[in-house]
Formats: structure tokens, sequence, C-alpha cells
């Protein structure tokens, strides 16, 4: 039979949630992240000018939250990202997408969104540990 409670994870190496809502929630072998930004977790400064550098951190804080739930970028099944301009960003955010995934690289949603002051947002779901157990 396969667990199927509901944990919270929550880590002070990511950007504290902003309402009530977890980190990250794991059921079974599965992780599920909140929507991330590209927040300094100490500072809680944003980090970036350019949506480059905004998608290096949030992608930074996201794996954070993974590896909190015993899980990382390389168990990514499935990616949402969020680009406030996404017609002049998008190709400076797949660039630095591509830096944090491996082949095959996860499926991916990419949205334009109004997101109150950042370039970018991202959640993810992942197998938990997945390239551990092979």
């Amino acid at each position: 039979m396969t667990n199927r409670t509901k944990v919270g994870i929550h880590t002070d190496q990511a950007p504290p949630p902003r309402g009530a809502y977890s980190q990250a929630v794991v059921v079974g072998d599965l992780v599920w992240t909140a929507g991330f930004g590209p927040v300094d977790p100490v500072t809680r400064a944003i980090v970036g000018d350019d949506v480059a550098e905004q998608t290096r951190q949030t992608l930074r804080n996201v794996a954070a939250a993974l590896e909190a739930a015993g899980s990382d970028l390389q168990d990514v099944v499935k990616v949402t990202a969020h680009l406030a301009d996404i017609d002049n960003d998008w190709d400076d955010f797949d660039t630095a997408y591509r830096e944090f995934f491996e082949e095959p690289r996860p499926v991916r949603t990419t949205a334009g969104s109004s997101l109150g002051g950042i370039l970018v947002e991202i959640d993810v779901v992942a197998v938990k540990g997945s390239r551990r157990r092979r």
C-alpha cells in the first residue's frame, strides 16, 4: 500500500512563504513545490535585474525545497514557469533554465503572467529521490 500521508516541507535555505502555504508538500513518492521567485532566502531581497539571473536564483530556491523533501532538480518531471514578459524574456529564460536540467529534461509549461515586481516564478513536481534508487 502506498503512503498517502501529506507532509509539509520547510527549509531556511529557501524563502519563507508569504501566505498560508507550504514551501513543498510530499505525498508518497511525489513532491510538489510552491511557486518560487528570485528571492534571497536570508535577506529576502529580489536577486537579479534580468530574467536570466532571476531564473537562476528561482531555481536555486526550488532546488533547496526539493532537497529538504529528499529530492533534487534531476528528479523533476514537470515544471510550470511564469514570465512577466514572455515575448521579450523567453530566450534568456530558456538559456538560464537549461543550466539546471539534464536530459531528459522535465516537461514544461511556460506562461506569461503578472508577477508583482519579479520577472519569473517557477513551481515543480518531482519524484522523491528517484536518482538515488537507480
